[in-house]
């Protein structure tokens, strides 16, 4: 069985949206950078709050309260509005942002293979 660490989830998250932000300004510019990072950010919140949403669950062995429902639910439009005002408020493009916003992805799967053939 896999031994999976939401933390280490998190700062694998954080540290990849650092680098790829140091890359992006180097090769693209400020605007790109920032709007990766807003995007790594995004990613972050997002793997963050399904994260607490399974250790409610997990907790109570039921359903969590109606308001976090509603706001798992509402999410993906807040994050749409986002992306749309960073696109458009900081000019970056929506390929950095995108990439940015798959960090948590990749995060995820480095753990898992990390967990699957790191030491035991």
């Amino acid at each position: 069985m896999l031994d999976i660490s939401e933390q280490r989830v998190l700062r694998l998250t954080l540290a990849l949206g650092a680098i790829g932000a140091m890359a992006v300004l180097a090769r693209y510019g400020w605007r790109d950078a920032l709007g990766f990072a807003a995007g790594a950010g995004l990613s972050y919140l997002s793997f963050r709050s399904w994260g607490k949403l399974a250790e409610a669950i997990g907790a109570s062995g039921r359903a969590p309260v109606m308001g976090s429902a509603v706001f798992l639910a509402l999410r993906y439009m807040l994050i749409g509005v986002a992306i749309y005002a960073i696109i458009e408020g900081l000019g970056s493009t929506p390929g950095a942002l995108i990439v940015g916003l798959l960090i948590s992805f990749a995060a995820l799967t480095l753990e898992l293979l990390w967990s699957a053939v790191g030491p035991k």
